[in-house]
């Protein structure tokens, strides 16, 4: 199987099964720009060096885990992160996406699997928007990445920051977590603890808005029984683009 992605697209691949990693290595290596690494250090060495647009990252590592390579790496950039791992209980794939995770990619996997999920998440990436959203005192700025709120840089990963940057830009519609997890995850859900994630991530986005300031207004509400908007409190908060 083929995969139709632009040559200098980088990927990191970080495990240490070496069967796995080759697998993969070699796979990716027909259409991508590829490195790997087989611990946490040489993974960051390598990081900080390639720069990398996506991660794999196996979850068990022998001088650290997935949690905490992922955490490091996103506060450096906002790379993309799939997690592979063998654990599929809800309790550890909430875990996993909790970390920052773009996606979780359960072991044992097919290739095909693999490609596709590594498309839907560079294709993600690479999604073009307008240049900057405004909603009073919060400001997203779609071609660098970044958001702000009170002038204060948010620290988001790049789920936290696709799942707020498509609400904002839909305001004022209502979503199901089913409809985001198509939207932004790119496939279809069938799993209760799946949707669960989006309110995981939703929660992480809330709790890092309100370390700022703890009267923030709720900027992303529950439609209860059904699932989120984006529609800010104050009736001078008004989305607008230039």
């Amino acid at each position: 199987m083929k995969i139709s992605a632009p040559q200098n697209t980088k990927i990191l691949v970080v495990e240490d099964d070496a069967p796995v990693r080759n697998l993969v290595y070699r796979f990716l290596k027909q259409r991508y720009e590829v490195q790997f690494a087989a611990d946490g250090k040489t993974a960051l060495e390598i990081f900080n060096e390639f720069n990398p647009v996506l991660v794999i990252l196996d979850w068990n590592l022998p001088d650290t885990t997935g949690y905490k390579l992922c955490q490091e790496m996103q506060k450096m950039t906002n790379v993309l992160v799939a997690i592979l791992s063998s654990r599929t209980a809800e309790e550890d794939r909430i875990k996993i996406l909790k970390a920052g995770a773009d996606d979780f990619i359960s072991k044992p996997f097919s290739i095909e699997e693999l490609a596709v999920r590594v498309e839907v998440l560079l294709r993600r990436g690479r999604t073009v928007n307008p240049p900057r959203l405004v909603c009073g005192q919060l400001e997203i700025d779609l071609m660098n990445r970044q958001v702000r709120f009170q002038g204060q840089t948010l620290t988001l990963t790049s789920l936290e920051y696709e799942i707020l940057c498509f609400l904002a830009t839909h305001s004022d519609e209502a979503w199901t977590r089913q409809q985001l997890i198509e939207k932004i995850w790119g496939w279809k859900s069938n799993y209760a603890s799946e949707e669960r994630v989006v309110d995981v991530h939703i929660g992480q986005i809330r709790k890092k808005m309100a370390k700022v300031d703890r009267a923030v207004p709720n900027f992303i509400q529950t439609v209860r029984g059904y699932g989120y908007t984006f529609a800010p409190n104050a009736r001078n908060h008004r989305i607008f683009s230039n």
